[in-house]
């Protein structure tokens, strides 16, 4: 059995219980939930280890008597949970009106016309609308990271299906798109301004480009399987065939767009921590995480910055972030997905708290996302990876929970 650590609020012990059980019925590793409500912390959970056994690796982290345990401030990297905040950053600019949505991305980005990509608007890029999800000539992990090769590569690109006409997740690609268009208009990385404009502000230990001094703070991922039969009101663990099959096939979208980089990197090295991949390298507590949903739809008391309060979110911001943009048959996922600005939404592909929510999963496990109506910003970090992308029986037995507690309580 695992020794649960930490707090929640009287009416919350389902979502104890749920984290409790993720360990014995999903081969958890080593974790964190966090809940925010109306601005306050009320599920501050973790348990398990930080890192793996030693089998085989022969990194510092993994040396010594056995696995170390997780703490209250371990840190993860979580994937595509990062296309979440890295969304806020050009929402964040147009509230400030420094961008415009429905302008085109050349004209921010002159190179990026090349190919038949003159009209792409901005929203395209947000909303996986672009038709660049794949690249003909995939990058080296060391390309990836370089903060040339990216950029240059899906300027050159040409669409694989007229932007604005259809949409499919750009699982790699998102990186090099939005991370460029935000440093042609602001001059900075997107890493740095989220460090500046966001992070440092809230007060959240969160990053994409990880300091080397915070190194010691990250788990180390490493895959897992379930101990146990799924319980029944789970999500579908076995893909359908026409998913599975896309997955396996080398020439559809779906592999390609995962396959952007290849091979795949190592997501423990300090070189790929260190990187400024919006699309999948942010590194973050789930603290931070669940703390930057709630300052994203609401004032934080707490939080070190006069910018309203700390709502980051203007109220016609927050309704453009999850108004819809993109549903429908995803080209990439091959399922059903919805999309607003740079935000999954609510569906049976990505389930969510409900129909107002808005964030994004993370390949392998971790999710956050923010609901206004319940007034919650909630995060699940998690180094056991499992095969999947955006629905988790980890994450979805936590927000069944706090559906159950949320339900309970107004009962």
């Amino acid at each position: 059995m695992v020794d649960v650590q930490g707090t929640v609020a009287d009416g919350f012990e389902p979502v104890r219980d749920a984290f409790a059980a993720n360990f014995a019925r999903h081969g958890e590793r080593g974790a964190a939930v966090v809940l925010y409500r109306e601005g306050e912390k009320i599920v501050d959970l973790w348990g398990g280890t930080k890192t793996p056994d030693n089998d085989g690796d022969n990194s510092p982290e993994a040396s010594g008597d056995g696995p170390e345990p997780w703490v209250q401030d371990t840190a993860q990297i979580v994937r595509s949970v990062t296309k979440g905040v890295a969304a806020a950053v050009p929402l964040l600019l147009h509230q400030r009106g420094q961008l415009d949505l429905d302008g085109r991305v050349s004209t921010y980005w002159p190179e990026f016309k090349a190919a038949g990509k003159e009209r792409v608007l901005v929203r395209h890029l947000l909303a996986h609308r672009t038709g660049v999800p794949v690249l003909d000539t995939p990058l080296t992990p060391a390309e990836a990271i370089d903060g040339i090769s990216g950029p240059r590569a899906v300027a050159a690109q040409q669409p694989v299906w007229e932007p604005g006409t259809a949409h499919g997740y750009h699982a790699q690609t998102y990186s090099w798109l939005l991370g460029e268009l935000v440093r042609r208009v602001t001059g900075r990385t997107i890493g740095r301004w989220i460090a500046e404009e966001i992070a440092r502000p809230l007060g959240l230990d969160l990053w994409l480009g990880l300091p080397e001094e915070q190194r010691g703070r990250v788990g180390r991922i490493a895959a897992v399987e379930a101990l146990s039969a799924p319980v029944a009101q789970g999500p579908r663990l076995r893909p359908k065939r026409s998913v599975a099959e896309a997955y396996r096939d080398p020439e559809s979208l779906t592999r390609r767009a995962f396959a952007a980089i290849t091979p795949l990197p190592d997501e423990n090295d300090p070189a790929y921590l260190a990187a400024e991949l919006p699309a999948s390298g942010g590194v973050a507590t789930a603290e931070a995480l669940a703390r930057f949903y709630a300052a994203l739809i609401g004032p934080l008391p707490s939080a070190r910055t006069a910018r309203s309060g700390g709502r980051l979110f203007a109220p016609a911001t927050l309704t453009m972030a999850r108004t819809e943009e993109s549903a429908g048959p995803d080209r990439v996922l091959v399922v059903g997905t919805r999309f607003g600005l740079g935000y999954m939404l609510h569906g049976p592909a990505c389930p969510l708290l409900g129909p107002g929510s808005f964030g994004h999963p993370g390949r392998g496990g971790s999710l956050a996302f923010a609901d206004p109506e319940a007034r919650i910003g909630f995060a699940y970090v998690t180094n056991g990876m499992r095969r999947g992308v955006t629905a988790d029986p980890r994450a979805q037995a936590l927000v069944r929970a706090v559906r159950a507690s949320l339900a309970a309580r107004e009962a």
